[in-house]
Parts: structure tokens; C-alpha cells; sequence
């Protein structure tokens, strides 16, 4: 698997992180240990489950600190060689972050030595302030006050001044809309622009992204292997799929291949592939739900909470939109 090399590649030293943290994650199912849930990963950490499902996500601007990079290292038992590399990315990480500037100036002259013989500098608070203080101005004579002869006169137009700003506050009320909408508006058209694309997964892709083509195929009669290695294979089972379907056979699953081979999982769903497929993702994107190949009543659950939190209609069906939002809820890709 090829290592993520941060900012030596002009990758931002946050996502360089990210990635490595999950390959940690993704490799920790080794020598007889289950991968951990996120879940559990997180209680283990001391930290919520968003908050790691961010420092995971390379595409979030979140970034794990040291001592949770520390942790992590610690605790899914990753190569030794990964930990310093690691504690760079988050320094590098915590130095980029918005809002902090480092002082690259050169350093503030020290302030030069008094010459003894010259005479001391007045201190306006010392005792000897008055001997050397600018003379107190005189005493203001107080001016006798006018009587409120003109008041009434003034009345009458700081009434027409109060009515003119009441009628601009009511209309610009009435015209900028409520936070809470407009909080909902941006939430909507960030989801929509966020699963806009479809990820190309392709030869050398592991984990995640070969692991859900393999399911699909499987769930279009297709004999591959589920191994989540995306090999010779797995590539000609795609091209081969791409000629049944008049689509250019160059073995890369893109847009036009993923609109075809995702199947619409509902209660009346038969194949099973194809129903683990979506409990498998629901899963790595930190919805807890079961994993029969069956789907149930905790699936559709399941789904409703995903679509709901990604301002999808909360239907608890997989169709385009959803598959389409789980696939990018699982983060950039991962080749050999």
C-alpha cells in the first residue's frame, strides 16, 4: 500500500494525517483481531464518535492532535516506523491550522541601557509627579442652564425619526430569512455538492472501494472473490460487466459504470450481495446496524438516520443518491 508522504507531495499536512490514521484503522484487523468499531474506537480514545469519524476523514478540516495520534498508534498497535512520521503531520497540522500565526520577524531590539548620569525619566504616578506636571487647567465655570424652552418644538421630529427606523427594521426582518432555514439551505447544497461525483476505483484499490464493487458484481451473477483487493480479476469481471452493458470496457468502475451496477436496496431486495453491500458501508461511516445480507428492520433504521444526516429523504431505500453519499462518506481511496 502506498504511504501517504504529506506535505513532500504538496498534500496538506491534515489530510496526509487523516490518511494515515485510517490506513491505521483499515489494517488493524490483523493476526486474529477484529477492526475495532468506530464506536468503540472512540470510547477507548475518550472522544465522541463524530469527532473521530472526522480525524479519520481526510476530506474534513478537522485534524487529530498529538496526543490522540499517540493513542491511536498505541492502541491499533500500527508500525513503529508510522509514529514519527505521524507526530510531524499533526504539528504540521496544528501549525497550519486557521486562526494561528507564527512570528517569523526579526526579534524586538532590547531597550538600551540608561546612561547613569542623565537625569531620570518622569513618572507621572511617582511622588515627585507635581513637582514636574503640566499646571491643572483653571476651573470651568459652570454656565447656567437654558430653560427647555425648544423641547416641544424637538418633539415632533424625534417621533417621524423613531417610526422611520421601525419601518426599516420590520422590512429588513421580513427580508432576510431565519437563521435556522438558512442554516437547513446550506446544509441541503453542501450534501448536494459533496456527492455530486462518483469516486473511479480501478486496479490496485483495496479495501473499501474494491470490497463494494466486488459485492455489486457478485450481486449481478458475476463469480469474483470478495477479498477487497481490486485485482486482474476483479478488473476483467468489470470489463466483462461494461460490454453486457454497451459501456466502454476499460475495467474502471466511474460514474457511468456505478449508475449501472448499484442495485436499489428495499424490503423486496433478493440479493443478498448487494444489501451487505450497503449495511457494510453504513458501518464504515459510523451507522451502527447489522450485517446478515438480510434487510431488516435495523437496516431500514439504519438508513434513515444516514439519509437524514446527509439531508437525504429519510426513506430507508438505497437508491442513487444514497449509494452515491455512502461511497463518499467512506473517504479517499486506497491502492497498493
Amino acid at each position: 500500500m502506498t504511504e501517504t508522504t504529506g506535505t513532500a507531495q504538496g498534500t496538506q499536512p491534515g489530510r496526509a494525517l487523516a490518511a494515515l490514521l485510517r490506513s491505521w484503522w483499515e489494517a488493524s484487523a490483523r493476526e486474529g483481531r477484529d477492526k475495532p468499531t468506530q464506536q468503540s474506537l472512540a470510547k477507548r480514545l475518550g472522544i465522541d464518535q463524530t469527532t473521530l469519524s472526522r480525524y479519520l476523514n481526510p476530506r474534513h478540516t478537522s485534524n487529530a492532535p498529538r496526543r490522540i495520534v499517540e493513542r491511536l498508534h498505541e492502541v491499533l498497535h500500527a508500525p513503529e516506523d508510522d509514529l514519527a512520521r505521524a507526530c510531524a503531520l499533526a504539528d504540521a497540522a496544528a501549525e497550519a491550522a486557521p486562526g494561528r500565526r507564527r512570528t517569523t520577524g526579526a526579534p524586538s531590539p532590547a531597550p538600551e541601557a540608561q546612561d547613569p548620569k542623565a537625569p531620570e525619566a518622569l513618572d507621572d504616578s511617582g511622588p515627585d509627579a507635581t513637582t514636574t506636571a503640566a499646571p491643572a487647567p483653571a476651573a470651568e465655570v459652570p454656565r447656567p442652564r437654558r430653560p427647555l424652552t425648544r423641547l416641544p418644538a424637538v418633539l415632533p421630529g424625534l417621533a417621524v425619526t423613531a417610526l422611520f427606523l421601525l419601518v426599516v427594521g420590520g422590512l429588513v426582518w421580513w427580508a432576510v430569512p431565519a437563521p435556522g432555514d438558512d442554516a437547513k439551505a446550506t446544509t441541503g447544497t453542501a450534501a448536494t455538492t459533496s456527492a455530486a461525483d462518483w469516486p473511479v476505483i480501478s486496479k490496485g484499490h483495496v479495501l473499501w472501494g474494491a470490497r463494494t464493487v466486488q459485492l455489486l458484481l457478485r450481486a449481478h451473477a458475476y463469480d469474483v472473490k470478495v477479498d477487497a483487493d481490486y485485482g486482474p480479476a476483479t478488473a476483467a469481471a468489470v470489463t466483462r460487466f461494461q460490454t453486457a452493458h454497451g459501456l466502454n470496457p476499460d475495467g474502471r468502475v466511474g460514474p457511468d459504470t456505478w449508475r449501472l451496477l448499484i442495485i436499489r436496496v428495499d424490503s423486496r431486495t433478493t440479493q443478498a450481495d448487494a444489501v451487505t453491500a450497503v449495511q457494510y458501508l453504513l458501518h464504515r461511516a459510523g451507522v451502527q446496524t447489522d450485517n446478515t445480507g438480510t434487510y431488516t428492520p435495523s437496516t431500514m433504521r439504519s438508513l434513515k438516520e444516514f439519509q437524514s444526516s446527509h439531508a437525504l429523504p429519510a426513506t430507508g431505500t438505497a437508491d442513487e443518491d444514497t449509494w452515491r453519499a455512502l461511497i463518499h462518506a467512506q473517504g479517499a481511496g486506497l491502492h497498493k
